[in-house]
Parts: structure tokens; sequence; C-alpha cells
């Protein structure tokens, strides 16, 4: 990772003077930090056992941290953007969940009429809303849909329905992906920390190099 910091350009300087520029190398390498981030997220999805997160949701993340520029700022746009993804995610799986109480008629598979009217009429808002969403506008757009993706998949992997040991009657599933929202929402709260993680133990440090001249600039 180098950061160069240069020069005012069409500085004339005599023959030989020395001129400096400032890049950031890590003192630990890249392929390095991954690594261990992956170590440290593990626990998270291995030993928490009715509470263990969804590590895949995690890393989607903290792959968000990197595209976003890998500083800390970005957090100020890609937690808020992706926890109102999976809350959208959520209010479309209701709906959708409600129109099945109402109609039952399928064209190929059980119940699927329910779901193509409920996730057009619920998506249709949910979408449209992120016009007047501050942190969904530019670079929230990437979360935003990321969340969405990940409060769609907690719930339609069918793994997380009774996530923390609670479970929820048939008479009410439409209740059920308020609980499937937790794991997705804990998972992306653990994949910003492990993007800020990753950048944090590789010791950034500012390294200051020659860069002489051969001639008047």
């Amino acid at each position: 990772m180098i950061c160069p910091q240069h020069l005012s350009p069409g500085v004339r300087t005599p023959v030989g003077q020395r001129r400096y520029a400032v890049e950031v190398k890590n003192t630990i390498p890249l392929w390095l930090a991954v690594a261990i981030t992956v170590v440290v997220s593990l626990p998270f999805g291995l030993w928490l056992d009715v509470w263990s997160l969804p590590l895949w949701a995690a890393f989607v993340v903290w792959a968000e941290y990197f595209a976003l520029g890998a500083k800390p700022s970005a957090l100020k746009i890609m937690v808020p953007a992706y926890i109102l993804g999976v809350v959208g995610a959520t209010i479309v799986l209701v709906f959708s969940l409600l129109v099945a109480k109402v109609t039952d008629a399928s064209i190929v598979s059980t119940g699927d009429v329910a779901w193509f009217i409920g996730l057009f009429l619920a998506f249709c808002p949910v979408i449209y809303a992120m016009k007047y969403l501050p942190v969904t506008d530019g670079q929230g757009g990437l979360p935003f849909f990321n969340g969405i993706s990940m409060g769609l998949a907690t719930f339609f992997t069918g793994l997380y329905a009774a996530y923390g040991g609670f479970s929820i009657s048939a008479d009410v599933n439409y209740l059920i992906p308020l609980l499937t929202a937790v794991p997705a929402i804990l998972a992306g709260l653990l994949g910003a920390f492990l993007g800020w993680f990753n950048i944090v133990i590789m010791f950034p440090r500012p390294v200051a190099t020659e860069q002489r001249q051969g001639a008047h600039a």
C-alpha cells in the first residue's frame, strides 16, 4: 500500500539536489494480515453455538470496507447503510409472508404467487426510499444492497429461523424475518470490525524516500 505525497510540480532545482517523497509502507504484509483476520473471525462462527454468526456475511462487509477506501471514515457510511439494507429486506420478507396468508396460489411451486406479488410490491418502495436516505446515496449504495442481500440470505437459507434458541410459531411465521435479521446485522458489525482490524494490524508507517534530480526541472 503506497501513498506518495508528491512535491509541487514545476519547481526548479539545481542538479544533484535531493528531494523526498513520503510513502506509507506496511510492517506486516497484506497476505499475512488477511490470514490473521480470518483466524480472529472463526470463534464468532464456530464457538457461539445457537448465537454463532454467518461468517460469509461478515466477509462481505469486510470486503466493503476495502471497496470504500479502507479508512475508518468509511464506517460512518457503510454501517448504517448496511443495517438499513437488512431492515429493508426484513420489511420485504414480512410483507411477502403476509401475502402468503391471503393466497396459496401457485404457478410451479407451492405458494410461489405470494412471493412474486410480495417481493415486487415491497421492493418498489424500499428501493425508492434510497432517494431520501442520506447514507444510501453514492458510496452507501453498495453496503445498502449488500445489507438487503444478507438479510434475504439469512432467511432463505433456513439456518437462522431459531437463532439464539428462540422459536416462532408457524401461525405467525411472518415474524421469522425479524429473528433472522439479527444474525445478519451482527455479522455486518463483525465484518466492519474485521475490515478495520485488517488494516490496523498491518501497522502502516510513513517512510521518506529520496528522489534525486538529474537535471533542472
